[in-house]
């Protein structure tokens, strides 16, 4: 039977990352993939992710500010770029702008506030009704290359890629874990790192977790969300898109863009409605079908605030939010499994930086922020928090 040190489950953009850190401190892993890395039916495929600074708090922002330094090294190794910069506006009542600015001023990171005229002047494709936070370092990551990337500094650093290698059950034996595929195939590990996405609640269950550990694990709901991709009225130049990323918040009405990129043939935004999908048991349950309604929902959104758009998607796809009830991401540890979930949607950005933390957590060699430990899961439940 194969052996190893340390295997990852999920080959997505956190359990890549895990891998990479991993592999490059000298340890021996084995990277488990129920498909192929980034592949369409995870949460890391595709073209097109925000990377933002703006939080209205500052513990994510300063993350913010750490994970860049982690993009920027993989760009240095790879000889590649990840993150296309094309600025961000946050606008909208419940997004609360003026907050966000503070949040920023803090950490020295450049920023405007702009009146609702000033912005509808410079960006007159797009209808605001509130004032406006411009941060121009924010830009659009390439999911999909990022993994690919990540996972080639692993398999650099001797970590073994397993493709078409479906998790069914961790069991503890020997020392370690037993870890078996769906098809039946076995692998020992002296340490796991779960990092499975959609798939954790499915596997939950079957893991060798101790009672009080699994119960404290908050309620994970997944959704299958709902993206598409509008025309631009008037095409912008592919190198210099004039259209910046958007996150919208008003009451009763949640919507984020930015532009498309690879995935729209850089001629559309891709636009949706945040946590606008049905609730799955685990991504094992999803379908891939669009929800009529709600690309009704955004059709009529994209009419009323999107003047620069043609409001008839000719593009659509769905993807998975894996998200906690206060949109905080889980990372803590027992005994040897390490259980890893950045989720609620916003968790792409700090890819490099979870990879980092969950391998300093797996090999007990640094900490993590309190924050994204599971006791203080249990005494921090404000739903909605962070996004």
């Amino acid at each position: 039977m194969e052996s190893t040190e340390y295997a990852v489950v999920g080959a997505g953009l956190s359990g890549a990352s895990t891998a990479w850190h991993l592999a490059a401190g000298g340890h021996e892993v084995a990277l488990l993939e129920r498909s192929t890395p980034a592949n369409d039916a995870g949460s890391s495929h595709g073209s097109a992710r925000i990377f933002r600074y703006a939080y209205p708090e500052d513990f994510y922002t300063a993350l913010v500010q750490e994970a860049k330094s982690g993009w920027d090294e993989l760009a240095r190794l790879s000889g590649k770029q990840f993150i296309t910069p094309t600025g961000a506006v946050d606008y909208g009542q419940v997004r609360q702008p003026e907050r966000l600015a503070a949040v920023l001023a803090g950490r020295g990171i450049d920023h405007e506030l702009l009146s609702a005229k000033e912005a509808q002047e410079r960006w007159p494709q797009i209808a605001f009704d509130t004032q406006v936070l411009w941060h121009p370092d924010a830009g659009v990551i390439d999911a999909h290359e990022s993994v690919a990337s990540m996972v080639d500094q692993a398999v650099a650093h001797g970590a073994q890629l397993h493709n078409n290698w479906a998790v069914a059950s961790i069991t503890a034996a020997n020392g370690g874990y037993l870890l078996t595929s769906e098809d039946g195939r076995s692998i020992h590990a002296a340490n796991v790192i779960v990092a499975a996405g959609g798939w954790l609640p499915q596997l939950l269950g079957s893991l060798s977790l101790p009672s009080a550990f699994l119960a404290a694990i908050p309620q994970i709901q997944v959704r299958q969300e709902q993206a598409y991709h509008f025309p631009y009225a008037d095409r912008p130049d592919q190198a210099e898109s004039p259209w910046p990323t958007f996150i919208h918040k008003r009451a009763g009405w949640q919507a984020y863009g930015l532009p498309g990129g690879r995935d729209a043939d850089f001629h559309g935004q891709k636009v949706a409605e945040y946590n606008g999908g049905k609730i799955l048991p685990s991504a094992a349950d999803q379908d891939g079908q669009i929800d009529p309604a709600n690309r009704r929902r955004v059709i009529e959104y994209v009419e009323q605030y999107m003047p620069g758009l043609i409001p008839e998607p000719y593009a659509e796809t769905t993807c998975l939010f894996t998200n906690t009830p206060n949109e905080d991401f889980i990372l803590d540890r027992v005994d040897g499994i390490t259980i890893l979930s950045p989720c609620s949607g916003h968790g792409a950005k700090f890819a490099p930086l979870i990879g980092q933390l969950a391998a300093g957590l797996a090999t007990g060699t640094a900490s993590v922020p309190d924050q994204f430990r599971l006791a203080a899961q249990a005494g921090h439940v404000e739903a909605g928090a962070h996004a």
